[in-house]
């Protein structure tokens, strides 16, 4: 079992959580039952699948909860949205969440891409005709990596190719 606490989309999530919660006691009285309560459970909905995943025995089931967490986040993300239309938000907390929401999305990403870059690494070590022979194979494995590349470089910049190149 992985110890969710040190995983950083996790740490994120809950960060997020905590805010949601402190922004929308905010909220109009009447909203109690619905959009307060909406954006509150869809936020602590992200947190509460990326530990419960985390839990389970085969990486499938962890995939399937961040998954799971991911459509969460974006539910979130509509309903902070919303919230901010209505005028429940402050455009500038409103701000300062959708960046914590964006922030929080690439992070996710970057886990799920990293899983299924790996799954597929080892998968075509464990079978390396499947690669020599399945052009199919070859391009999963060639969009994965590139997706994780991609991704890897929306929340670390600093660590892409150019910018490690050195300069003549």
């Amino acid at each position: 079992m992985r110890d969710y606490t040190k995983i950083v989309a996790w740490q994120r999530a809950d960060d997020l959580t905590v805010a949601v919660y402190s922004h929308t006691r905010g909220f109009p009285r009447d909203e109690i039952y619905g959009l307060t309560s909406q954006l509150r459970r869809a936020a602590y909905s992200v947190p509460a699948n990326i530990a419960e995943g985390s839990a389970r025995e085969g990486k499938r089931d962890y995939l399937r909860f961040l998954y799971i967490a991911r459509g969460s986040l974006a539910e979130a993300q509509y309903y902070l949205h919303l919230a901010n239309k209505l005028g429940y938000l402050a455009q500038g907390d409103y701000d300062a969440l959708a960046t914590q929401v964006k922030e929080l999305a690439a992070r996710q990403h970057v886990s799920m891409a990293e899983m299924i870059r790996r799954a597929v690494a080892r998968l075509l070590e464990s079978s390396p005709d499947i690669a020599r022979e399945d052009r199919y194979a070859r391009a999963l494995a060639a969009a994965v990596c590139g997706a994780w590349s991609v991704a890897r470089q929306s929340i670390e910049p600093s660590r892409t190719p150019s910018s490690t190149a050195s300069t003549s």
